[in-house]
């Protein structure tokens, strides 16, 4: 069995030129997520589930465990020294750690809690992350997803899973909870080059794009000799849906709707790393317009449309999405 800090510490002595800290880094994401993990356990017990009375900056209401899981993140990185500047999906502005302003070598950026609608009814959820360089204000932090030092996210469904990359191969664990340790699950996932199965929340195809409807029907026509129909695979937690694409291949699609003509995705918080991720495992995330990686966001809280998974679905959405359709 190897655990998270071991891994990690062996990796490290591969670069004679690692400081350690990036290495520190990642373990907290790790604390941060059984701390997480153990408030999702127990919430509905210590009534910490439901509304939480606020909204955040795009004008949501917060749940408590969204609060929560944002100050649990923000407490883990408060001392150490490795972290300058913290960014979420549920602050305004971005957070100083005034005391590492000046060796802090890393900004962080979250998505504290995905998936929250399914906090009542014992759903899965997830925590999203990113890396970069440290950063003094927002507009350092407004850069193009390939300057991320790295991301990944922490799963919480039957299993608590942490999902990592470097810029190199992707990282599983899973939480051994009688040891309360990480341990690896896998230190290479590569995401199919093709799947069966889509995801998206088709309750709302009235107000897609007619490409996109297209894309959609053509995932569901039956063509055995093709692969199709794909299967509906939609849980309401981006975290979810994308784990299970990173391991089975497919696509999962949040796009452009007459009411989010820029989309409903955050770049930095959810779009930037889980492409990062993608891109990394043999996979692709695209906007219908160019590669994610690639945008760079106007604001600290932009949006895009958002299209992620296999290489071969990523290629087929881009197509439908420039008007050529399927050949």
């Amino acid at each position: 069995m190897i655990t998270l800090d071991r891994f990690i510490l062996e990796e490290e002595r591969q670069h004679p030129g690692a400081t350690g800290e990036l290495s520190m880094l990642l373990m907290r994401f790790g604390v941060a997520g059984k701390r997480i993990a153990w408030e999702l356990s127990v919430g509905g017990l210590r009534s910490g589930l439901g509304a939480a009375g606020s909204t955040n900056v795009q004008g949501e209401e917060q749940q408590k465990l969204d609060v929560l899981a944002n100050e649990i993140l923000l407490e883990t990185f408060d001392y150490g020294g490795l972290v300058s500047i913290a960014a979420s999906e549920e602050m305004a502005e971005p957070f100083i750690y005034e005391r590492n302003a000046e060796q802090g070598r890393y900004a962080i950026l979250f998505d504290p809690m995905d998936g929250s609608s399914n906090i009542g009814v014992n759903g899965t959820l997830g925590t999203i992350f990113s890396v970069r360089q440290r950063g003094r204000g927002e507009v350092d932090l407004l850069r193009s997803g390939r300057e991320q030092v790295a991301a990944g996210y922490i799963l919480f469904g039957p299993a608590t899973l942490l999902v990592y990359t470097c810029g190199e191969d992707v990282r599983l664990f899973t939480l051994e909870p009688s040891i309360g340790e990480f341990l690896l699950t896998s230190s290479s996932v590569r995401m199919p080059p093709r799947g069966r199965g889509y995801a998206v929340n088709e309750g709302r195809s009235g107000a897609w794009a007619p490409e996109t409807r297209a894309f959609v029907e053509h995932l569901k026509q039956s063509d055995e000799a093709a692969g199709r129909p794909y299967s509906t695979r939609y849980s309401a937690s981006l975290v979810a849906d994308f784990h299970r694409i990173l391991l089975e291949g497919g696509i999962y699609l949040y796009p452009a709707t007459a009411g989010k003509p820029t989309g409903k995705l955050r770049v930095l918080y959810e779009c930037h790393p889980l492409a990062f991720v993608a891109e990394h495992a043999g996979g692709g995330a695209t906007t219908g317009r160019e590669a994610v990686l690639d945008v760079v966001p106007e604001s600290l809280h932009a949006r895009i449309p958002f299209a992620i998974g296999s290489a071969r679905e990523i290629a087929l959405y881009d197509r439908f999405q420039s008007g050529q359709g399927p050949d």
